[in-house]
């Protein structure tokens, strides 16, 4: 029997950032990682970056956005009935970030549940909240993509030049739920993996396949082990095809013509990129957005601080067709059109 109140579609009901207050330019990592802030604005876009300090964690980003995004949809917390966490920077090892954000939150006892899809992790994220919802397992779900980088990056030299300068901390949220219009929400998804390419963007340590986890000759500065380590011409390549794939898939599952998107929002790991997925989808500037030049790659929280920024900033109209895509680590990458 089908429920007669499980609703066709779901969509946003609102959505927040945070980002720290410590802003990071080109000029101030140039000296430390051995590089130039024309070198790095050639290569990725990136002019600064924001810095938490040494007591903020991922979830202290995670929740204002929260916040934000719950009093938007005209919400409280208690309303909130399923939280997924995307990030790669948990604030501990275990239990994930969904458990700390729902202490903080004061949520009572709720479904949570963190995922591990790096730059894709928001996407995944609407994805599965959007099936929740639909099929009545949840009515109001918190969607959040929150990074610290700057606890792990590599300053020493010019050794971790080519991926330190990249990264940013920052925060981002949504609140999805049921759509009291048929024809607007979320209409399709294409998600992909790829784990024959794993080793080409990762953090190989500490790793619990080893014994110990870390030894003393791994740890910083001796070793590079625990820093992020990156192929960046592979997975500049993929991340192209990837993410231009995968916009034009779910615009042919919703049935619409990709000449029809009004607005890109795509992850933010590299302008180069993003200018590369717009020309090939026959997009002008006018209907991409972009912050990278500001905030640099923020990994899970890129897609809903763009959200917020270029909503906030009238760029979308009701009727709106949006996309979202990303392309990140694992290789993960998939897209979500979205009518506004």
């Amino acid at each position: 029997m089908v429920r007669s109140d499980v609703p066709p579609r779901s969509r946003l009901l609102g959505w927040g950032f945070r980002v720290p207050s410590t802003v990071v330019t080109n000029d101030d990592l140039s000296p430390i990682v051995e590089t130039t802030d024309e070198w790095i604005q050639q290569r990725t876009g990136i002019r600064e970056r924001r810095y938490a300090d040494d007591v903020d964690g991922s979830v202290a980003l995670a929740e204002p956005a929260a916040r934000d995004a719950i009093a938007m949809a005209g919400l409280v917390p208690t309303d909130i009935d399923l939280i997924i966490c995307g990030s790669l920077s948990p604030d501990i090892d275990w239990p994930g970030n969904s458990s700390l954000l729902h202490e903080r939150l004061g949520i009572p006892a709720v479904t949570g549940f963190d995922l591990r899809n790096q730059c894709s992790a928001f996407v995944y994220g609407l994805a599965i909240a959007d099936q929740y919802i639909r099929t009545g397992g949840a009515r109001h779900v918190l969607v959040v993509g929150s990074e610290i980088h700057s606890s792990g990056l590599d300053f020493e030299g010019g050794r971790g030049r080519d991926v330190t300068v990249l990264f940013g901390d920052g925060a981002g949220a949504a609140v999805v739920g049921p759509s009291d219009d048929a024809e607007r929400g979320l209409l399709s998804f294409a998600l992909h993996a790829d784990g024959e390419h794993a080793e080409r963007l990762a953090v190989i340590g500490p790793a619990c396949r080893q014994k110990p986890r870390l030894r003393a000759d791994q740890i910083p500065p001796e070793s590079a082990f625990v820093y992020p380590v990156m192929n960046g011409r592979y997975v500049f390549k993929h991340a192209v095809e990837g993410m231009t794939e995968a916009v034009r898939e779910v615009a042919a599952k919703a049935g619409v013509a990709v000449e029809e998107i009004s607005m890109l929002l795509p992850h933010q790991a590299n302008l180069r990129i993003n200018q590369l997925v717009a020309m090939g989808l026959g997009f002008d500037e006018t209907r991409m957005s972009n912050n990278i030049d500001r905030y640099g790659n923020t990994t899970a929280a890129t897609i809903p601080i763009l959200l917020t920024e270029t909503a906030a900033a009238g760029k979308l109209e009701r009727g709106d067709l949006v996309c979202f895509a990303a392309f990140g680590a694992g290789f993960t990458w998939g897209a979500a059109l979205y009518r506004w």
